[in-house]
């Protein structure tokens, strides 16, 4: 499956009573709800002693997932410009890979 397929197969579980304004914002908001849920199984395992349990890791990953696809979504973005765009900012960030000096005293261009 390619990142558009995916996108576009999430968003048939869509909520189609949504306006594109909201569905903007739910998407936003389930991102952050989502990243929350992710970063408390790490903090689990971290800080509370527990297995890292990477099947609800990965679960939580698949819903940040379906958030991102109705985000971009909501834009009128495939998944796929997301992430060439990503790429191409990454590439003009780091353009012989990461190097700490160029994340520490990074452009305004490259953010």
């Amino acid at each position: 499956m390619t990142i558009n397929e995916y996108q576009k197969l999430a968003m048939t579980t869509l909520n189609p009573e949504l306006d594109k304004k909201d569905v903007l914002i739910n998407g936003v908001m389930g991102l952050c709800g989502e990243s929350g849920e992710a970063i408390d199984i790490v903090k689990k395992w971290l800080a509370q002693g527990h297995e890292l349990n990477r099947e609800h890791l990965a679960k939580e990953l698949g819903d940040i997932a379906w958030y991102l696809a109705e985000t971009a979504t909501a834009l009128d973005l495939t998944l796929e410009d997301i992430f060439e765009a990503n790429i191409e900012k990454l590439r003009k960030r780091y353009p012989e890979g990461f190097d700490a000096e160029r994340s520490v005293n990074r452009s305004e261009d490259s953010l």
